[in-house]
């Protein structure tokens, strides 16, 4: 009965598809055409297909047949045309290629990446055609698939044009006229130098100098009575600013070195020679503050002959003038013995030309913009000129000499202040003229682009050190789960992971409490560079990180006030202000902003500042001793309690104190008393000289000659170790 309903419904079915069919055909005109019903061996229920003997009389079916086949086969066309053949087996890479890239790179399929990323560190649960990978990972797969790569950056290096800006060929001797010489005054902290420049150009800037510390670099023109000129560079004397004393000594043609006849030879003195050696400047020497009573002219002259610094009176070419720098004594000597030694110097430059020169020092400045102290070395500047430094220009605007007077033009061996720079180039920039605007964007382009591949490279270097100290660190982690499956593996090292991936933001700052974040400002390129110097010797990141968020010149601004927040940081100002509305918003976010003008008090606030940072120490001061005379046991309840009979030989046991029972020097419980008694008494308190009983809040057997300890636990502030050398 079943089946026959079944053959009925079957045949019903077929009826409505060939009658389906035929009014589907009826509008077509086929001649000669005997239609056939056939049933599909995909489809044996309900299925009918009808097919002419004669098709290839009928165009339009050979045409839909021919679609139907372009279709099948589009999937695979697509696949075929991913597929590239390589002739050499060489891979062209880069950096960064998705994985669908690095297979038409290498003619694979997607496929062929993830079976060799099967067994390294990526998670290919996330991995996508799209998903981007790295040059380690790209290396890894393109050689375990047996082939070679290069790089596909190289080709652009070699094609990419020198456009740098170089100095010009020496000039003719016919052309060269005479110029005032370039003189550094060099030497110790405190020794006078600032007081000297003071007594000869007639100002009082050692009068605003904080601490009596020349803070930056200055470049003066002094005039003097008999009509010569003088270009002097005032250079610190502090052992922070190192780096500028060696950069004046770079354009400089005498250093003055100045030393303090009651002091002697200092460090600082010793590296100025070492500066003016290195640079192979002659020497003057000045021996300052002769008007003192325990001045020693004689021993200082014979203390610098063990650093070849040889005076005119023991057979050198050193000469040697005893001055008051203060009292203004035998200034006129010191500046006629320079005088004298430019001559013989024969000093001369090319006053004609493109110009040529140094940056002595820059800083930013609210009304002008960046400015920088220059001293010019050939040609002559002039308001309209384009310069190059580093990797900013400047068309010139304004030039303004040492007292802030505007200038028209500064011929070589003049110090200038020159305005109009769209950034502030860093000190000890070489500076060089061009011939526009647009070939400077040239110079800057081309060597930022340089200085760009240089980072790529050195970054590249680190990289692969990285990589290579995680891949170590990857496979020693894989051979200890090497019995595992993938899943498992990544289960084992999720829970590993667990209690870091969840931990709430308080939490994560506590675990970097031992992180200092510093955003450093100062008022010019050369106090920057200083304080960094600085930061550079920290050598103690085992006890507490040191992280140089950002650095820069000019006043606390808002944008350091986030990143200060954002880093938990704080921010350290050297000679430069924050105003009110800045210190508000700092006190509202709890923003530290530490503003000094003497460098070495900034020193010490950052290592109070590292004090701060680091956890305390606990430290174990001991109450009282006993020893233990006899033993014995308790029975409480069901259980069996050593005692220990003991005697206090030194200062008292307290019950609320911790307690230690040492055995042959060896520390073998720690932790509190159960019970403290004196005959039949609980007491808390046990004096010398008494005897008691007590017994551990563990099950610990005593011996006879044991000692019982208490002490307690303080915590101690811990300083840095780190010294900056000064």
């Amino acid at each position: 009965m079943n089946r026959g309903l079944i053959l009925k419904f079957e045949n019903l079915l077929q009826l409505r598809g060939a009658c389906w069919q035929l009014r589907t055909l009826s509008h077509r005109k086929v001649s000669r055409a005997q239609w056939k019903p056939v049933q599909s061996s995909a489809h044996p229920v309900g299925s009918v297909l009808l097919y002419p003997h004669f098709w290839q009389e009928d165009k339009s079916i050979n045409i839909a047949l021919a679609q139907r086949r372009h279709l099948a086969t589009k999937e695979e066309t697509k696949k075929k045309k991913k597929k590239v053949l390589l002739t050499k087996g060489e891979v062209e890479i880069r950096q960064k290629m998705t994985v669908e890239e690095l297979a038409q790179a290498m003619g694979k399929d997607v496929d062929h990446i993830y079976e060799a990323l099967l067994y390294t560190d990526i998670d290919l649960d996330s991995l996508e055609p799209d998903s981007i990978l790295y040059e380690d990972h790209i290396k890894l797969i393109v050689k375990k698939s047996g082939m070679k790569y290069k790089s596909a950056k190289l080709k652009e290096e070699k094609e990419r044009e020198n456009t740098d800006a170089v100095k010009r060929p020496p000039a003719d001797p016919a052309v060269l006229t005479p110029r005032p010489p370039v003189v550094t005054i060099l030497g110790h902290v405190d020794h006078g130098k600032t007081t000297l420049l003071d007594s000869l150009r007639k100002t009082q800037v050692a009068a605003m100098e904080a601490g009596g510390i020349t803070q930056h670099i200055g470049a003066f023109l002094v005039h003097l009575p008999s009509g010569e000129k003088i270009t002097f560079l005032d250079t610190p004397g502090h052992a922070a600013f190192s780096a500028m004393r060696a950069r004046g000594t770079h354009v400089t043609d005498i250093v003055i070195l100045v030393v303090a006849a009651e002091d002697g030879v200092m460090q600082q003195t010793i590296e100025s020679i070492q500066h003016a050696k290195n640079a192979g400047v002659p020497l003057i020497l000045a021996i300052n503050k002769c008007d003192k009573p325990e001045a020693d002219p004689e021993r200082v002259k014979k203390e610098l002959l063990a650093y070849d610094v040889v005076c005119e009176e023991f057979g050198g070419d050193v000469q040697a003038v005893n001055i008051s720098a203060l009292k203004g004594e035998n200034l006129m000597v010191l500046a006629e013995a320079t005088v004298a030694l430019a001559e013989m110097l024969e000093l001369k430059a090319d006053a004609t030309g493109l110009v040529e020169g140094t940056v002595i020092e820059s800083r930013k400045d609210k009304g002008k913009g960046p400015l920088t102290t220059a001293i010019i070395q050939r040609g002559t500047l002039r308001k309209g000129c384009v310069l190059v430094a580093g990797k900013t220009w400047a068309k010139v605007r304004f030039m303004f000499d040492e007292n802030g007077k505007a200038v028209d033009a500064a011929s070589p061996g003049i110090p200038v202040e020159i305005m109009g720079w769209k950034e502030v180039p860093s000190a000890g920039d070489e500076i060089l003229e061009v011939e526009s605007e647009q070939r400077a964007h040239e110079v800057v382009a081309w060597r930022t682009y340089v200085e760009q591949q240089e980072k790529l490279k050195k970054d590249v270097e680190v990289i692969e050190a990285k990589q290579k100290e995680h891949r170590m660190e990857y496979e020693k982690k894989h051979q200890q789960l090497a019995h595992l499956t993938w899943r498992q593996r990544k289960a084992v090292l999720y829970k590993a992971n667990k209690h870091v991936m969840f931990l709430k933001p308080k939490e994560k700052t506590e675990v970097d409490k031992n992180v200092l974040s510093v955003i450093v400002k100062g008022d010019v390129d050369g106090s920057v560079e200083a304080v960094l110097n600085i930061l550079d010797s920290y050598d103690a990141d085992s006890e507490c990180k040191l992280d140089i968020v950002h650095f820069g010149m000019g006043d606390i601004s808002e944008n350091d006030i986030s990143l200060a927040e954002a880093f938990n940081g704080v921010i350290f100002g050297f000679s430069v202000k924050a105003n009110e509305s800045i210190k508000q918003l700092a006190a509202k976010k709890g923003i530290k902003i530490k503003l000094h003008n003497i460098i070495y008090k900034l020193v010490d606030d950052l290592k109070e500042e590292l004090n701060s940072r680091l956890p305390p120490s606990v430290v174990e001061n001991t109450i009282g001793e006993a020893s233990v005379l006899n033993i014995f046991s308790v029975t409480v309840g069901k259980n069996k309690i050593p005692v220990a009979g003991c005697r206090v030989q030194k200062g008292l046991l307290d019950k609320k104190m911790k307690f230690k029972l040492i055995r042959n020097r060896d520390v073998i419980w720690k932790g509190s008393l159960s019970s403290l008694r004196h005959l039949k008494d609980d007491v808390q308190v046990i004096k010398a000289g008494m005897d008691c009983g007590l017994s551990l809040d563990k099950n610990i057997e005593f011996n006879i000659g044991d000692e019982i300890i208490c002490y307690e636990e303080k915590e101690v502030p811990q300083t840095t170790s780190w010294d900056p050398g000064f």
